[in-house]
């Protein structure tokens, strides 16, 4: 298949998951011998146009557009800030010139057929509805999460993008079945959903990868020592729950004294985590690194941890958590609301590889923190049965074929 691919993270542009996705994705679609043309948002000086292996990527060059902010933005988007607004623009800016490029130079200037147009959430959403139209070709709409979900007073305009995209698409492909019952609740055509779970890359997260030195060495140079260590790696917003483990420290060190938990993000609540540590007295406990860091130093995160807790309030699903069962660490993950933690970690039984606990209650999220670093043969087996999960259920592999599958039943009709 030829694929017409909008996505608004793609390398060197990572925000969160989504950017892991498309580049993890694309990859084993060309493996697999399919081809791709990829439109990704340009943060400035980008590259406007890329040849890789089985994919050409376009990154349009975006201008400033605060001039016109007040006539292309809904009466909604002009109550938020100027950066907002801003934003907003440039993101519609992004969809109108990437679908322009694919409509009006590569279809018929170099004769490029495609199969199928994908857009991934509402960021790359309109640039496939306008070429669905325009090329009349078969639209999947894959949605990663929803702006009710992320927050449920959220923009009005965001949530009218996402059903028009869901009515207009032909598939709709979501990441979980809790994430598939959310949709349905909102009214969108169950007949249309396709439920594929994410990956990771399976021989990259391997903790045996790195020597008992290494590991000792990196926790020496982060101040752990040896130290029990909790890690949290995340956008630091509130629907991830960063606040909240800071708040379960508190149990915590009741019943192990010097563990030490380690926030490893950005986001918007860098200032507020910080006051939380001062005020809570946990300057001894909490470690915060507020830096986006390259892969290589996230894995020996991973590799240096001895449970990794991921108290998301929503979290359709969590490729974080897919890739900490891959180093072979237990996990410890929210479970209310739409929560794809409950498809991904088993909580009990001879596959147990984690907990389900409250995000919102941190006594909760502490007590299965503290019942793990009490049984260190506990989570001994959490992690292998992890990696055995990942293996078996969830590796791009995987992903990539299951989605490639409902791609081609759409292409067949």
């Amino acid at each position: 298949m030829k694929i017409a691919f909008f996505v608004d993270e793609f390398p060197p542009f990572f925000r969160g998951g989504l950017g892991t996705y498309s580049d993890e994705i694309s990859r084993q679609y060309v493996r697999k011998g399919h081809t791709l043309s990829i439109f990704s948002r340009n943060r400035g000086n980008d590259a406007t146009s890329e040849i890789k292996p089985g994919i050409d990527v376009h990154r349009p060059k975006l201008m400033t557009t605060s001039d016109i902010v007040s006539i292309t933005n809904p009466e909604e988007i002009r109550t938020w800030d100027a950066n907002g607004q801003e934003f907003f623009t440039e993101t519609l800016l992004y969809n109108l010139l990437s679908a322009s490029k694919l409509v009006n130079y590569l279809v018929p200037r170099e004769g490029q057929h495609f199969d199928l147009v994908v857009s991934h959430d509402w960021l790359a959403a309109l640039a496939g509805i306008l070429a669905r139209r325009n090329l009349g070709i078969p639209f999947v709409f894959h949605f990663h999460s929803t702006e009710q979900g992320r927050n449920p007073k959220g923009s009005p305009t965001i949530k009218d993008i996402e059903r028009v995209s869901a009515t207009i698409s032909d598939r709709i492909v979501t990441v979980s079945y809790a994430m598939r019952d959310e949709l349905v609740s909102y009214g969108y055509s169950e007949q249309k959903i396709r439920v594929v779970h994410n990956g990771v890359d399976e021989k990259k997260y391997d903790v045996s990868r790195f020597s008992s030195r290494q590991i000792e060495a990196f926790r020496q140079r982060i101040g752990i020592g040896h130290a029990p260590m909790i890690l949290f790696i995340g956008r630091l917003t509130w629907v991830k729950g960063a606040d909240t483990l800071v708040l379960a420290m508190t149990h915590v060190i009741r019943e192990i004294p010097n563990a030490k938990l380690v926030i490893l993000g950005v986001g918007d609540m860098e200032q507020m985590l910080s006051h939380m540590v001062h005020n809570l007295h946990l300057e001894q406990n909490v470690i915060l690194h507020f830096v986006m860091v390259p892969e290589d130093e996230r894995l020996l995160y991973y590799a240096a941890s001895d449970v990794v807790a991921l108290p998301s309030k929503y979290e359709p699903f969590g490729i974080v958590c897919t890739e900490a069962m891959a180093m072979g660490k237990p996990v410890v993950v929210g479970a209310r609301g739409t929560s794809g933690f409950r498809e991904q970690v088993i909580p009990s039984g001879e596959g147990i590889c984690g907990f389900h606990i409250n995000p919102y209650d941190p006594q909760d999220i502490a007590k299965y923190i503290t019942e793990i670093l009490k049984n260190p043969d506990l989570g001994i087996k959490m992690g292998r049965n992890g990696r055995e999960r990942v293996l078996d259920q969830f590796t791009w592999d995987i992903a990539s074929e299951n989605t490639l599958r409902v791609y081609q039943e759409l292409v067949d009709q």
